[in-house]
């Protein structure tokens, strides 16, 4: 407690008054002190350190108020403050908003992290058709560098229109209604946990391709990698801002150099392949070994280069201001860096005739950064950063899968859980809960990210469309100034994303890709549900005890157990509530029921009256079943009661006594606790230190 220096008031003033205007007694503490003359004395006022008088009546608590006062409690507290870190007041969450430098490295790390497996997965499903099928490794690159530049453009007009923030879920519930926008946010959903376990699952693959000798415990690395991102959201987004920024930095320029070096080789002719003769082919090999199906599917296997270009949308609320031409630029930083690194590393793999290896270690990009800087410091710094950048690209899931959850939360189409913000304005909920999924599907796939793949881009495309046709939408309705063109833009993002949809279903269906199209339905199903229950809850919910003071009527039960000072404690407790209070005693023999009333009658003589008393005898040994029949038996004689059960609660001093004692009164409350109409009150009664 800590003394007021200012609140020493004369005992004949009216400082000392309770109650007061712009008081809040009940957390002060006076004590009356005596002057240095006779017949002095003056009042002080100490204040509970956990609050602070913010206006009239109002308290503001402090840390202090949320510290735990039992020594287990109090160590894992400082456990977590080590780990997460100290709470942040919710008055300095402006402070936590993320520059555009930041931002890029937050939420963008996802998108330009896929320059490390996006052109090996064209590759890879190429290489069935042989030489004739990797000569079409270039062209599908500029498909898919133009559908980036597409939904880039259309993706600066929905910042535009949404400047508090416009994912594919809020975009289409806005214009295209309530199950488009689910389909969408299932979609998302979806696609966040698969980008943290692709991402991680590719990070840890650059990892052993330096470090073959870790193969055996890739799944391992994986989760505790995962496990380890979790715990930097949980810090709070700017922190995780300055954990991200370096990585992410240090691995473009080594990008922009691996491209550098070799364009410089090719531009001077001194390129060497690393397997000659792999990109020959002759016109009949190249009819006979390829097909248009297996073009789509390489094409559709590379679109997962463009997951996360949505995040910059979604999280516009994130950025300083002013956030949506903050995020505008960024994005469009993002688009550049994508599209420039995706087409260089690809040009360059081609050039050098890098084929996938087998088990998927080395990476392509391995093997190019070998070839181009060999046993040299700068392959391995290679290896270390894009480990690192396709480790920490999780993160973007990680900003924004609690912020869907948070908006879908609100719109109670999830739990209300997902709305809650943690020590340090993290949705924690949000977080822990996707860490702990995607580990999940990392354990289940055993870390394999050519498994994981075909699961991948169905559901960020799917959400692509959605939004972008929601856009198209919202400039047909409102034809708001430049309406003709932004709907041109977003028409053509809409069309080319439902287009690479379709293809990504089709194409990857028997190879992962139906699990995808399966659960989105039952997400929607699930997420209808909640909202059901959610607005059932509000539209049933009624008082079950009458509103006004007057009116209510107390039928009060106490359940005893033995004539103990808990009993006596209890018995009165319940006779302050009301006069009518009934003690209910359950026996197992006659012999039992003499001796209680026995015990009864002597307790009354020394406390006086006690309130009626019911023995129930119980032959089968049962003790809640009879006291909630004569519960219901009550409630019956007298329906207009409220029945208030007053229940004797033992509470144990340490975690490992409770098995020792039983728990009648926990297991009556439980079953109480459906019960409607009544109210359950606990006297807990501790162990004397």
């Amino acid at each position: 407690m800590s003394e007021d220096p200012d609140s020493h008031t004369p005992s004949g003033g009216t400082g000392g008054a309770r109650g007061g205007a712009g008081r809040t007694p009940e957390i002060d503490a006076r004590e009356v002190r005596r002057g240095r003359h006779p017949g002095d004395r003056y009042v002080r006022v100490i204040h509970d350190p956990k609050f602070q008088r913010v206006g009239p009546g109002v308290l503001s608590a402090t840390p202090q108020a949320g510290e735990p006062t039992t020594g287990m409690g109090r160590a894992i507290n400082r456990l977590k403050r080590v780990v997460v870190g100290p709470p942040i007041s919710t008055a300095q969450q402006h402070h936590e908003r993320l520059t555009k430098l930041k931002a890029l490295a937050v939420l963008s790390s996802d998108a330009l992290s896929s320059v490390a497996y996006g052109p090996e997965e064209i590759v890879t499903i190429l290489i069935a058709a042989g030489a004739a099928g990797l000569a079409f490794s270039m062209p599908i690159a500029v498909a898919i560098v133009l559908l980036m530049i597409i939904v880039g453009t259309s993706y600066r007009q929905t910042i535009k229109a949404y400047p508090k923030g416009g994912g594919s879920y809020i975009v289409a519930s806005d214009n295209l209604g309530t199950i488009p926008g689910l389909m969408a946010g299932a979609a998302l959903t979806v696609g966040y946990i698969l980008t943290v376990a692709v991402s991680i699952s590719s990070g840890v693959a650059a990892i052993l391709s330096a470090v073959p000798s870790l193969l055996p415990y890739r799944v391992e690395i994986a989760v505790g990698v995962i496990l380890f991102i979790m715990l930097a959201n949980l810090r709070g987004i700017r922190e995780s801002g300055n954990i991200f920024m370096l990585p992410t930095y240090v691995f473009l320029a080594l990008m922009y150099a691996l491209i550098g070096v070799g364009l410089y080789h090719v531009v001077t002719g001194t390129v060497t392949p690393l397997s000659p003769g792999a990109f020959e082919t002759r016109g009949t090999e190249l009819m006979r070994n390829i097909s248009l199906f297996l073009i789509l599917r390489a094409f559709a296997q590379g679109c997962s280069a463009m997951t996360g270009t949505e995040a910059i949308s979604d999280g516009v609320p994130a950025f300083k201001p002013p956030e949506w031409k903050n995020a505008r630029t960024t994005l469009t930083a993002m688009v550049v860096l994508l599209t420039t690194t995706f087409f260089g590393t690809t040009f360059l793999l081609h050039q050098y005739a890098v084929v996938p290896s087998p088990n998927g270690t080395p990476t392509m990009v391995s093997k190019l950064a070998e070839t181009l800087f060999g046993d040299t410091p700068l392959y391995y710094a290679v290896q270390v950063f894009t480990a690192l950048i396709l480790i920490l690209a999780a993160n973007t899931s990680f900003s924004d899968f609690p912020r869907l959850h948070y908006f879908m939360a609100r719109d109670r189409f999830v739990p209300h859980q997902f709305e809650f913000r943690g020590d340090r304005l993290a949705y924690s909920n949000g977080i822990i809960v996707l860490g702990l999924v995607s580990s999940l599907l990392v354990i289940g796939f055993k870390g394999d990210v050519s498994a994981l793949i075909p699961l991948y881009a169905v559901g960020v495309f799917l959400a692509f469309t959605m939004s972008q046709s929601g856009m198209v939408v919202r400039w047909w309705r409102r034809r708001e100034p430049g309406w003709r063109h932004s709907i041109v833009i977003n028409a053509l993002g809409a069309a080319t994303t439902a287009l690479v949809t379709v293809i990504e279903a089709v194409t990857q269906f028997t190879h992962g890709a139906w699990l995808v199209v399966l659960i989105l339905p039952v997400l929607i199903l699930g997420y209808l549900g909640i909202h059901r229950h959610y607005e059932r809850a509000g539209r049933e919910l009624e008082p079950e005890t009458p509103l006004r003071t007057s009116e209510i009527k107390h039928s009060v039960i106490v359940p005893v157990a033995a004539l103990n000072r808990v009993a006596i404690q209890t018995l009165a407790y319940a006779k302050s509530i009301a006069p009518n209070v009934t003690a209910v005693h359950v026996a197992e023999t006659d012999e039992d029921v003499e001796e209680f009333q026995r015990r009864w009658k002597m307790a009354e003589e020394k406390y006086g009256d006690l309130g009626n008393l019911v023995v129930l005898v119980s032959p089968y040994r049962a003790v809640v079943g009879p006291i909630l029949a004569f519960i219901d038996a009550v409630d019956r004689k007298e329906p207009d009661d409220t029945i208030t059960v007053v229940l004797p609660e033992f509470i144990a001093k340490h975690w490992w006594e409770i098995p020792l004692h039983n728990q009648t009164a926990l297991r009556l409350k439980g079953a109480l606790l459906f019960r409607k109409g009544t109210v359950v009150v606990s006297v807990p009664y501790h162990l004397s230190t």
